[in-house]
């Protein structure tokens, strides 16, 4: 294993969206769809420190999901299409929309704590 300060730092977007590890960019970061590996196979990182929680179904929810279920409410308002269009056109594009995201955005959210160092908060008294 090498050294921690001989990897550069790595833009947390490019490792992130890639599902490579946030440290050398070239392990991988998953394990799963969306389950994060224990350690990195390359330089060793041990994922534990990273918890993204609900972050990445909170993207999609507000920025995917939210405009593909208002498509649907338009053209039910709009066109009044039998059951059968919701179910061949409104319900491929909700999971095309919120399924796919998921995995780039977790990654891209493990990949910036890592690199801003973020963990728990803790509380600091005067004089420490």
């Amino acid at each position: 294993m090498h050294d921690h300060a001989t990897y550069p730092p790595l833009e947390p977007w490019r490792v992130g969206i890639r599902g490579r590890c946030p440290r050398c960019g070239e392990g991988h970061l998953f394990e799963g769809f969306l389950k994060l590996a224990p350690r990195c196979e390359v330089c060793g990182l041990d994922y534990s420190f990273a918890d993204p929680a609900d972050g990445p179904a909170f993207f999609v929810i507000c920025f995917a999901c939210i405009p593909s279920v208002w498509f649907a409410v338009w053209a039910q308002i709009t066109f009044e299409p039998s059951m059968w269009f919701h179910i061949f056109v409104s319900l491929p594009i909700v999971f095309a929309t919120c399924i796919p995201p998921l995995r780039p955005l977790k990654g891209w959210l493990v990949a910036s704590q890592f690199y801003h160092k973020a963990e728990e908060g803790r509380l600091v008294r005067p004089g420490e």
